[in-house]
């Protein structure tokens, strides 16, 4: 692996516990404005200094970051569709490599769709995007959507989805949490970090969810909703951090995160 892309790579995993948690906040894309993201800029400015990384569009880090952060970016740079579409599985590339290169990013976000019409379709963008990547030293992250179709998180899809994107090419994976998570993590040679998917009922389910996933072989997070969503996102982002980074249980991120709230 090249100089410049093994520097970027570990801007967003840290080499000291080789970890990483990283904010998604790429939602309005396809979703458009929803609950707290409606204003870019105050969701997350006060979230910036507790992620290794923030994922997002161009739009939003043109309007919406301090050029002066030194928070990674890891931009999104696939899309073309909406919740109120036919399908969210038609994306294309949205975003070129020199966009990238031009906004200074750490990695580049694709989805791709195995198993849906337009799984051809993502994967011959991914592999494209991989190739441009290699070009200009940026890593591409690869997404494994499910689109609406929750019901395919299953360990069998997932440990095809992300090993497709590994042998195309893919420096590192964003893939759901699932039952016998070991197995998606044995069977695919690159790092794997974990959506946080839809908002949970409770701050102690994404906890587990976290810390269930790290036991299991993730190297990190890459959460939305279930951060910036929450009454407390600074205490649940710490909280998630100290699972993540500190090898926290469950009760110890629990009890942090009450400690927080309380002073708040």
């Amino acid at each position: 692996m090249d100089w410049g892309m093994k520097n970027r790579l570990t801007r967003i995993i840290k080499p000291d516990t080789g970890r990483t948690v990283m904010l998604a906040v790429d939602h309005g894309y396809f979703l458009g404005p929803i609950t707290k993201l409606e204003n870019p800029r105050k969701t997350i400015e006060p979230l910036l200094p507790y992620a290794d990384a923030i994922m997002l569009t161009r739009g939003v880090l043109r309007t919406s970051v301090d050029p002066g952060t030194s928070t990674p970016i890891v931009l999104r740079v696939s899309g073309g569709q909406s919740i109120v579409g036919p399908s969210l599985a038609d994306e294309e590339i949205i975003t070129s490599m020199r966009e990238a290169v031009r906004l200074n990013v750490s990695a580049v976000a694709f989805s791709i769709y195995v198993g849906t019409e337009y799984e051809h379709q993502t994967l011959v963008n991914l592999a494209e995007l991989i190739d441009e990547g290699e070009e200009y030293g940026i890593p591409v992250l690869a997404v494994t959507a499910v689109g609406k179709e929750l019901e395919k998180r299953d360990a069998r899809y997932l440990s095809l989805a992300c090993r497709i994107a590994a042998e195309l090419g893919a420096k590192f994976i964003k893939t759901y949490y699932c039952e016998d998570f070991e197995k998606v993590v044995d069977s695919c040679p690159v790092p794997l970090v974990i959506a946080g998917g839809p908002k949970l009922e409770t701050p102690r389910d994404v906890f587990q969810l976290t810390y269930d996933a790290i036991q299991k072989g993730a190297v990190g997070v890459d959460m939305g909703r279930n951060i910036w969503q929450s009454d407390y996102p600074i205490a649940m982002i710490q909280a998630i951090r100290h699972i993540v980074h500190k090898n926290a249980s469950v009760e110890e991120a629990e009890e942090l995160f009450n400690s927080l709230k309380a002073q708040k």
